[in-house]
């Protein structure tokens, strides 16, 4: 079975609890911590950015999975490679110069993604798909947490698999939204090597148990 990826997404956790949350999804075998970055402009919502990213860099040696959902990613890029993200993913539907902003995100030696939301052609991930190191598939609409699976994005899901094992690509396929134990396995049978995870842990008491039991639901 292929190696499967879990990154936790802090947007549901409990800031005021957010250091041992954070050392409890790694000892739970957690693989990357999720940022949803957002600035009330691209999505109707405002998170967090550098300077909280910054604070908890030295919780955790896990690779942060930065996901921009933010007008005019450039301007930022450097100050979140500074607080210490190891992934920058923006939005195919933000960025007006994509080929350009993704060698700016690499030249800085970490990894780079594209988004695309649930409505937006899979077409336009195609003319980026081999020069980026992640693919991310919104399977909500970007902007909040705790928001039910659209089933459609599965069929997206498994076109761009499909494209990326026949070109035989190293991508990272990630799927972001309204997963849980009930419909991850789905979604990487359609071909998903990352799933983020929000709702589903920080809703329960138990983070642990909880990453136990998507584990068991993906076997």
């Amino acid at each position: 079975m292929k190696s499967i990826k879990i990154s936790p997404s802090i947007l549901s956790a409990d800031f005021s609890n957010l250091e041992k949350q954070i050392q409890e999804m790694e000892k739970s075998g957690a693989n990357w911590i999720h940022l949803d970055v957002m600035d009330g402009h691209f999505v109707p919502n405002i998170t967090f950015g550098p300077k909280l990213i910054s604070s908890i860099r030295k919780t955790t040696k896990l690779p942060f999975d930065a996901h921009l959902m933010i007008e005019n990613p450039d301007n930022y890029i450097e100050k979140f490679v500074e607080a210490g993200c190891n992934h920058i993913i923006v939005h195919i539907e933000s960025c007006k110069h994509l080929h350009r902003t993704n060698s700016y995100i690499k030249s800085f030696g970490i990894k780079s993604g594209v988004t695309l939301n649930p409505a937006t052609s899979i077409e336009t991930v195609f003319e980026i798909i081999e020069d980026v190191d992640i693919v991310l598939i919104m399977s909500v609409e970007p902007g909040f947490g705790g928001q039910k699976f659209i089933p459609s994005q599965l069929k997206k899901i498994e076109k761009i698999a499909n494209y990326v094992s026949k070109n035989k690509l190293k991508c990272e396929i990630e799927v972001d939204g309204g997963i849980n134990d009930k419909n991850a396995k789905a979604v990487i049978n359609a071909g998903a090597t990352a799933i983020v995870v929000g709702n589903y842990l920080f809703a329960s008491n138990n983070i642990a148990t909880q990453i136990e039991k998507l584990k068991r639901a993906i076997l």
